[in-house]
């Protein structure tokens, strides 16, 4: 779904949240946003539009908003899952003079790479959702994801109580083995499963990471997964397009809703899912307050200010060292309290209620 930073930019204006378009060196168009501030320009880089959805939508929104709002001029860009994109935008930022780069890294090489650049030139470091391992950035910015990941084993295990299951086969559909999300996401959830398999409750299935964060890649490894194992009674996906994926091979098999699928992200689609009956939970992330403490972090340094609000450490398992972190709580979501993440206005009624979905949005009380 490789549509370029045009298509970012026509999301960007279609939510209002756009002040200007500017074009860096390669020739790629980014966001700009904010004029005539004596704070220092910002650099974001967003990851791709591929692995979720909410890179081409919300957190660009939400933080181009952040800035408009504060007069910063920000270049927010999105590397559309490419490794040298990814390269070539940090390049072009870091020549143009920003005085704070922010990453969602592709990987933690690549990551690596681009914030030693921005060391050298001086520049303000933030790692956005993803801890850049060995990077030395100066601050990082995200949930607790070995929370994210607990919320999803214990949403699991609820879901598969519920059903009654008695020593289900469980698998798990990893993230992307390059994102350091994943590991503690999958941390999260075999602190809460393991000791299931260790007691004999459940029975350990397949468990495999998905390269890239793929759908289409997770699709046909859970595919796999169920022709050598017809006993798979509970799928531990790690985001909700993992979990649409692996809902789309059990439709297949006539399995959807008997088999408990998680996600994470509460997408629309997500949200779906859960409200059909084929997605037993998803993880809702504030992502608006993610972008507004990552803008808020980053206005506080362009204006040459100390920081505030990275109170709490994390350690980079590559290096050891301890980096200032602002760390968010997760929400576990359930046909149950769906209907709280349209009070937080993170995806509208329109969006979610389709005509497919009208009678389940009523009996949630949406």
């Amino acid at each position: 779904m490789r549509k370029g930073l045009f298509a970012l930019a026509a999301v960007g204006l279609m939510a209002g949240s756009m002040a200007a378009c500017g074009t860096d060196d390669g020739g790629d168009t980014g966001t700009g946003t904010g004029t005539g501030s004596s704070a220092g320009k910002v650099g974001v880089i967003l990851p791709d539009t591929k692995s979720s959805a909410r890179w081409a939508t919300a957190d660009l929104k939400y933080l181009t908003e952040a800035f408009k709002a504060a007069g910063v001029e920000a270049d927010i860009q999105n590397a559309e899952g490419d490794k040298t994109r990814f390269t070539t935008i940090a390049d072009g930022m870091i020549a143009s003079g920003v005085k704070v780069l922010v990453i969602v890294n592709l990987d933690s090489g690549t990551g690596k790479a681009v914030l030693e650049k921005a060391k050298t030139a001086g520049i303000a470091t933030i790692d956005y959702d993803r801890l850049t391992l060995g990077g030395g950035a100066n601050y990082y910015v995200s949930f607790d994801n070995t929370e994210v990941g607990k919320l999803q084993g214990q949403g699991l295990v609820d879901c598969l109580t519920e059903k009654k299951a008695t020593k289900p086969v469980v698998a798990y559909l990893n993230g992307s083995p390059t994102d350091n999300n994943a590991t503690l996401f999958k941390q999260g959830y075999d602190s809460v499963i393991k000791p299931k398999f260790d007691a004999g409750d459940y029975v350990k299935g397949p468990d495999q990471d998905v390269p890239d964060w793929d759908n289409a890649q997770g699709g046909t490894i859970f595919e796999q997964m169920l022709t050598q194992n017809k006993a798979i009674a509970g799928v531990l996906a790690a985001n909700d397009g993992l979990g649409n994926a692996a809902i789309q091979v059990l439709k297949r098999n006539k399995l959807n809703g008997k088999v408990p699928v998680t996600g994470q992200d509460a997408t629309v689609q997500g949200l779906q899912n859960i409200l059909a009956g084929d997605q037993c939970m998803t993880v809702y992330k504030a992502i608006k307050k993610e972008a507004d403490a990552a803008a808020e972090l980053a206005i506080a340094l362009a204006k040459q200010e100390t920081p505030s609000t990275a109170t709490k450490t994390v350690t980079d398992p590559e290096t050891k060292a301890e980096v200032k972190s602002v760390l968010l709580a997760p929400q576990s979501i359930t046909v149950a309290n769906v209907k709280d993440v349209v009070a937080d206005g993170f995806v509208t009624k329109e969006e979610l209620c389709t005509a497919d979905f009208a009678e389940a949005c009523t009996k949630a009380g949406i």
